[in-house]
């Protein structure tokens, strides 16, 4: 598995291209800068079968319309409960930082359980509400070390704010403690901001969760 990381759109989000052997690829929260994110897909000559959603908020579905545009096969993806968010400025939160972005509207939603196939490599669902009520992580045991994209659930030493419509503090910490903390400790942790980190790693340092 190959693993790219664009940080993206003003508040720096990353953005995962993700792809198999076969160049067959999947875009994990395109939070905006489109045209940079369609340059390394076509560098790279991806065929992009799915477009990812970790939840439904403004600064990590900014670029869906372009990507859907430039490969209208992709399948776009979000978990049912935040298929609202998409198409609604409003609960996306565009309209409140002065824009009025709207995505297309899924093409498929998913929950928690369900796998996600590029090729040989399989994504399970993990349903982690707290920061959206239908905030997702995906999760990959095929690869030495596990990997983990977890959206804006867990952070390097922090975890994801609770304050906005739809956030939770205590089902977020739920969310972490009953399900990723779950994850082997090896695990890689890529998140929805700032650096990387493992599950171990959180386990013990991060000062939300001791």
């Amino acid at each position: 598995m190959e693993i790219l990381r664009l940080v993206v759109g003003p508040v720096m989000t990353n953005c995962y291209i993700v792809w198999n052997e076969r160049r067959e690829a999947m875009v994990i929260d395109p939070g905006g800068d489109s045209f940079e994110i369609l340059s390394r897909i076509g560098k790279h000559e991806l065929k992009v079968l799915y477009i990812v959603d970790t939840h439904g908020h403004i600064d990590h579905i900014a670029a869906n319309a372009e990507l859907k545009e430039a490969h209208p096969d992709a399948e776009l993806v979000v978990h049912a409960s935040d298929e609202p968010l998409l198409t609604d400025p409003q609960r996306n939160l565009s309209m409140f930082l002065g824009a009025d972005v709207s995505s297309p509207p899924p093409d498929m939603t998913v929950g928690d359980g369900d796998e996600i196939a590029l090729g040989p490599l399989s994504f399970r669902i993990i349903h982690t509400p707290g920061h959206t009520r239908g905030g997702i992580s995906l999760f990959c045991d095929g690869e030495s070390p596990p990997v983990l994209f977890c959206g804006d659930t867990l952070f390097q030493y922090s975890v994801g704010r609770t304050d906005l419509p739809g956030g939770d503090f205590q089902t977020l910490l739920g969310s972490i403690r009953n399900r990723l903390f779950s994850l082997p400790d090896d695990t890689r942790v890529l998140p929805g901001h700032g650096p990387e980190t493992t599950i171990g790693e959180e386990k013990r340092l991060n000062p939300f969760l001791r």
